[in-house]
């Protein structure tokens, strides 16, 4: 079976698609993945060890002087994917996420319709809110995956985590200590970086407690240089097996991949939804979460004032236990069941 992704912009949209992807190439299936030359994808992608077709695309910010420039973008790249489809002739076509994804499965609606063949085309939508890239496809598509549906796909390598004190002493970190684990989305996220930064300088990590965090590639030498050694810094993690084999809370924005991997790894958490997220999707996400007892939420203009007092109450023994008890397992049979779909879905053409 051929299988075409599309997936690009976040971690948040490529890494449900490697999970899926990985389980087709281990049983002998092709898998081809359709982005941009320009963002994370190319450099992904590739790594992952799958072949990326690159294409234009633009996104839809409204009518505004960029309008024209949009409509040319994907316009070129709804032709580009035609040209893509008729050479690989792909049995489906399955879409994570990012405005890559408009111009494929339009092509790929298209591509059917032209060539008469019965090619499915599925949408996964992890978000407690559907994008306006998933809303405006969903009527071109055979099947749209959700989190209640089918769940989102956790990478293989997440849920076999290696040992707790050789992971600590790759990352520098105390094996004996209990592990916060700061991060934002793929980019890093600046609030969290500036509230980490004022954290550690008024001395408010709790006692018993190291702090590991992952600052983004641009606001890296800036954080680095104000902990001054007094956390472990990184900049970005291609691999978080290490950094969630040792940590014990996760302080996180609230993407769904990120509350799919956490919920799979039962990690406690502190949620700071991006305040910027379409359509307020990170809020409802965050939401769910917490509703489970295994989060909480602090929004992020409260951020600056709040997050002393909630690290020191989440890191209380009993409370955090409890919330690692809540943790739902979303995602741990999320891929098994997306294959199976994509199966079915192949099988009655």
């Amino acid at each position: 079976m051929k299988v075409l992704f599309a997936a690009g912009g976040t971690g948040g949209h490529l890494y449900p698609a490697f999970a899926i992807a990985n389980a087709l190439r281990a049983r002998g299936d092709d898998v081809w993945f359709v982005g941009t030359r320009d963002r994370l994808e190319s450099r992904l992608v590739p790594e992952a060890g799958f072949t990326l077709e690159t294409i234009s695309a633009h996104p839809f910010r409204g009518i505004s002087l960029d309008l024209a420039r949009t409509l040319w973008c994907n316009l070129a790249g709804i032709v580009r994917s035609l040209r893509l489809l008729a050479r690989v002739r792909p049995d489906a076509v399955v879409a994570t996420g990012g405005y890559v994804c408009v111009p494929l499965v339009v092509a790929a609606r298209m591509h059917r319709m032209l060539y008469r063949r019965r090619m499915p085309i599925c949408l996964l939508e992890p978000n407690a809110v559907a994008g306006v890239a998933n809303r405006v496809l969903a009527p071109l598509a055979d099947e749209v995956w959700t989190a209640k549906t089918t769940g989102v796909p956790v990478r293989a390598e997440l849920l076999a985590l290696p040992p707790r004190e050789q992971a600590a002493t790759r990352l520098g970190l105390d094996p004996g200590a209990m592990v916060l684990f700061a991060f934002g989305a793929s980019q890093g996220a600046r609030s969290i970086n500036d509230a980490i930064i004022a954290l550690v300088d008024e001395g408010r990590i709790p006692a018993g407690w190291q702090l590991l965090h992952l600052t983004g590639e641009r606001d890296y030498e800036r954080v680095r240089s104000a902990l001054r050694g007094r956390a472990v810094v990184r900049a970005y993690l291609d691999d978080p097996s290490d950094a969630y084999a040792v940590a014990n809370l996760a302080l996180a924005r609230a993407g769904a991949s990120t509350l799919a991997e956490l919920a799979a790894l039962r990690l406690p958490a502190i949620l700071v939804p991006y305040p910027h997220a379409a359509q307020a999707h990170q809020a409802a996400n965050a939401a769910a979460a917490a509703a489970s007892g295994g989060a909480v939420v602090v929004e992020d203009r409260d951020l600056p004032l709040r997050l002393a007092a909630v690290l020191a109450e989440v890191t209380a023994p009993q409370r955090l236990a409890g919330m690692r008890a809540n943790c739902a397992l979303h995602g741990v049979d999320a891929t098994r069941a997306i294959v199976a779909r994509i199966d079915a879905l192949v099988s009655r053409r």
